[in-house]
């Protein structure tokens, strides 16, 4: 072997050994994040579809108090052909009894029953579900007893809207009607120096995007024909009591509470609010906890306001009120805080 041969072997392996490129310090580390990140966010896809999927599938009459009148027979015959777990039938003595009833929030409609025909007495306002399935009892006694069915709607939505689809979509607006106003004024004016200016600002927001709310709910889509004032500071009400909690998070806990909660309400919130189907419609327990998110209150307190003449308007302020007060105390607290350090800063 010549001495050029000798010499060109460990030239070939220098050149080999640096064409390999040396591990990248933390990669590992970054697969594993990665991977952690994929499987989560196909974790949270499949929760998102039980969220909004799983009411939906279960939907239908849970519980929901039913009115009957008519003669003694025919009334047992209705209640036991009813099933227990959908159906809390009450009794009335007469027609009028039972609409009055259904103003007052008692029962969810109802079912007369006479000699001649089966009247149908439904609220839409109330949850059109549940309206649709009453009328279909109707229909199927009427049937079964050889008669026609007769339905009166005691309370219902505007003449322009009588199937509340103006209702079924102000989910979305309630929700980011809370969200975005913290969000966008933390990005314009970010630090703990402007909490009290943001503080305003959220305020401002909910009875501004409101008064908007309630005119396209009165004017554009014609769902509402009842009092504008109340209408509108009920739907403030509910944008303030979703708002302050996230801004609360947010000046204490910083962005990760408020995704946290942002991710809560939109899993939570926006599939149990009602607002499409009415409580009746839910599962037992979905139904409960829809009604003690924000967005749920906020429905049926709209609903007491706007077509009940503020009947059960009471359970929805109460919630409504502790958020707000929950929230605007993290404010406050935040806001101290935020004072004692200044002064700290002044001593130092």
């Amino acid at each position: 072997m010549s001495t050029t041969d000798a010499t060109a072997a460990p030239t070939g392996t220098t050149e080999n050994t640096a064409a390999t490129p040396p591990p990248t310090p933390g990669a590992g580390k970054h697969t594993r994040r990665i991977a952690a990140v994929v499987v989560g966010l196909a974790a949270a896809i499949t929760v998102l579809l039980c969220a909004f999927g799983l009411p939906s599938a279960n939907g239908g009459p849970h519980h929901a108090p039913l009115g009957v009148t008519g003669p003694r027979q025919a009334v047992a015959a209705v209640q036991d052909r009813l099933p227990d777990e959908q159906w809390d039938v009450k009794t009335y003595a007469n027609a009028h009894a039972l609409t009055e009833a259904i103003h007052d929030r008692d029962v969810v409609g109802g079912l007369g029953i006479g000699a001649d025909g089966v009247d149908v007495y439904t609220a839409s306002a109330g949850g059109q579900q549940i309206s649709t399935a009453i009328s279909g009892l109707g229909t199927g006694l009427a049937e079964q007893r050889h008669v026609g069915a007769t339905t009166h709607e005691v309370v219902g939505f505007g003449v322009d809207d009588p199937h509340g689809t103006g209702l079924a979509s102000l989910a979305l607006p309630l929700m980011f009607g809370g969200i975005l106003p913290v969000l966008i004024l933390a990005l314009v004016a970010p630090g703990a120096a402007t909490l009290r200016a943001r503080l305003g600002g959220v305020i401002a927001f909910a009875l501004i995007a409101a008064a908007g709310v309630t005119a396209v709910l009165h004017y554009g889509t014609g769902t509402i024909d009842a009092d504008y004032g109340k209408t509108w500071l009920g739907l403030a009400f509910g944008m303030l009591a979703l708002g302050l909690p996230f801004l609360g998070l947010q000046s204490l806990f910083g962005q990760g509470g408020f995704l946290g909660l942002a991710v809560a309400m939109m899993f939570l919130g926006n599939p149990l609010s009602g607002l499409a189907t009415g409580p009746y419609w839910l599962p037992d327990g979905w139904s409960t906890l829809g009604q003690l998110i924000p967005m749920g209150a906020s429905g049926s307190l709209l609903r007491a306001d706007a077509f009940f003449g503020g009947t059960g308007a009471g359970g929805p302020l109460v919630v409504l009120g502790v958020w707000a007060a929950a929230g605007l105390a993290m404010v406050l607290v935040a806001l101290r805080r935020t004072g004692r350090r200044g002064e700290a800063r002044k001593r130092g």
